[in-house]
């Protein structure tokens, strides 16, 4: 499955942006999507994650309250809706898609078999 990734930007603090998930070569149906994020000169951390069968999300404590997971099945499309936006959250944001992801590994990136190109999101204060 090939991932495509848009949505990022520049926007000042306080400010929204969505950013898309896109599968081709086939559906999610039966996999787990994540979005990770990376800020220069540290290590990928997980954000978000999503069941696309049954539709169960998870999140990082850091960005609970604030962003949204969700999916589309019509456009086999995965979306992370980012408020406001904070400065740390700065970084190059990836999704990434496997269909073997157990719960207790979803927030690991080694569980994800395959990665979009990434988007950058800038946060100016």
């Amino acid at each position: 499955v090939q991932l495509q990734a848009s949505g990022g930007g520049l926007v000042q603090a306080g400010g929204s942006l969505r950013l898309s998930c896109e599968a081709s070569g086939r559906t999610f149906r039966g996999y787990t999507i994540g979005w990770f994020r990376q800020a220069p000169g540290k290590e990928r951390e997980f954000v978000s994650g999503i069941r696309w069968s049954g539709g169960h999300t998870y999140y990082a404590d850091s960005v609970k309250g604030r962003f949204t997971i969700s999916r589309d099945n019509a456009k086999n499309t995965v979306y992370l809706q980012m408020s406001s936006l904070k400065p740390e959250d700065t970084a190059v944001y990836y999704c990434a898609a496997d269909a073997n992801v157990i719960l207790s590994a979803m927030r690991h990136s080694s569980a994800y078999d395959y990665w979009g190109q990434g988007t950058q999101v800038t946060v100016s204060s």
